[in-house]
């Protein structure tokens, strides 16, 4: 049974395991990624056991703007509507704020426009990064 949390609080080990699941590049980074955590206003989190499965995290303004910066599920739970369930946690958080804005990669789009989000047809993200995914 999968269940959710809102914890600012992992391992390095977990958040290490999780995000190279995914091959994301900052995996190798697990030192970062547990004191990037703490530093977000809003973590979201979903276990089967004891093991962490996925995860969301926000960075906002406090009144207007959220900015979803990872949204990730290990490919074994994928497709069991984790994924879609935390970002239905953060739609319910920021209901009253003016614009929730997620960076999706091409893959993932159909995804984050079934969950409500929309393509911009005027704006392109913009990186200064020492990352490769």
């Amino acid at each position: 049974m999968i269940t959710y949390h809102d914890t600012h609080e992992f391992t390095a080990a977990e958040l290490e395991r999780l995000f190279l699941s995914v091959e994301w590049s900052s995996g190798h980074f697990p030192d970062k990624l547990k004191a990037a955590m703490k530093g977000f206003k809003t973590v979201f989190s979903a276990y089967d056991g004891d093991k962490l499965v996925g995860m969301i995290s926000v960075m906002d303004d406090g009144v207007m703007n959220a900015y979803v910066h990872y949204l990730l599920v290990d490919p074994a739970y994928q497709g069991m509507g984790i994924g879609r369930t935390l970002v239905e946690m953060v739609k319910k958080k920021y209901k009253d704020y003016l614009r929730i804005a997620v960076i999706g990669y091409d893959a993932e789009l159909s995804f984050y426009e079934h969950c409500g989000f929309v393509k911009s047809e005027d704006a392109s993200p913009l990186f200064i990064t020492l990352l490769w995914t």
